[in-house]
């Protein structure tokens, strides 16, 4: 870990230099933009609301069902494209990674730094729902960026393990959006985390995703602080699966040139 940071501040100008290649690759040639940043996780917005707000009728904590579902969405979306860019970022500068040696963990790095841009922007409009629906914000809000630091080194470490699997075996990104949207509904994005059964609920906080998305929801829209075991156990599964996939990543990054 220590190596690895030593790698990114000595080398922040590159990682500067493909952030800002990802985000004109990506909206180059758009007609929209940025915005479709917000189309994503408002549409989700849209669709959840239809299905389980008026049909299935799920719960939601008291909150209007829009917001609900939005303040997840927009960190869930963040995470999701983020493991799916980051996963296949080695084979998708396998013409740089062949051509002159660099610290390969800065390009997981740009990823999820270009990603942040697509998160500040879906979060505007979730600012004006919350005037809109007259939800005040407390200073327990301020929980939101410990909550961030702990997925974006989450999501780094998923995206250590998944790349480095990803350039021997190309069936981690046919299998990639499947496990996304599987994982996705195994997390409290569509409801509550209090509909989990009690004793189902220490398996399921086994995912570090659950306790962060209702971290979210409960420090920006409840101004409650979030639950510190539940959080502690997040943290706990997120720095050891990070330490294993680096350990992974470095291993592999040996050989990435001659295989990609």
């Amino acid at each position: 870990m220590r190596e690895v940071i030593a790698n990114m501040i000595q080398h922040r100008d590159l990682i500067v230099s493909f952030v800002r290649r990802d985000i004109k690759a990506r909206y180059k040639q758009t007609a929209l933009g940025v915005a479709w940043s917000l189309i994503q996780p408002l549409s989700m917005m849209i669709v959840f609301t239809l299905v389980f707000s008026i049909f299935a009728r799920v719960p939601s904590d008291g909150i209007p069902y829009p917001v609900f579902a939005y303040s997840a969405l927009i960190f869930w979306t963040f995470f999701s494209n983020t493991v799916s860019l980051g996963t296949v970022a080695m084979v998708s500068n396998g013409v740089l990674i062949r051509k002159i040696y660099f610290p390969r963990e800065t390009l997981l790095v740009s990823v999820i730094l270009s990603g942040l841009l697509d998160l500040a922007v879906a979060s505007l409009l979730f600012i004006g729902m919350l005037l809109y629906y007259k939800v005040a914000l407390t200073l327990t809000a301020l929980w939101v960026f410990p909550l961030l630091l702990l997925q974006i080194t989450l999501a780094f470490g998923v995206t250590s393990l998944t790349s480095a699997a990803h350039v021997n075996f190309r069936d981690i990104g046919h299998g990639l959006p499947l496990l996304l949207q599987l994982w996705m509904f195994a997390t409290p994005v569509a409801y509550p985390i209090g509909v989990i059964p009690d004793w189902l609920r220490p398996f399921y906080l086994l995912n570090p995703m659950a306790a962060i998305i209702d971290g979210y929801r409960r420090v920006v829209i409840l101004g409650v602080a979030p639950e510190v075991p539940a959080l502690a156990l997040s943290a706990a599964v997120t720095i050891v699966l990070t330490y294993v996939a680096l350990a992974v990543f470095k291993h592999a990054e040996r050989t990435f040139a001659d295989v990609i």
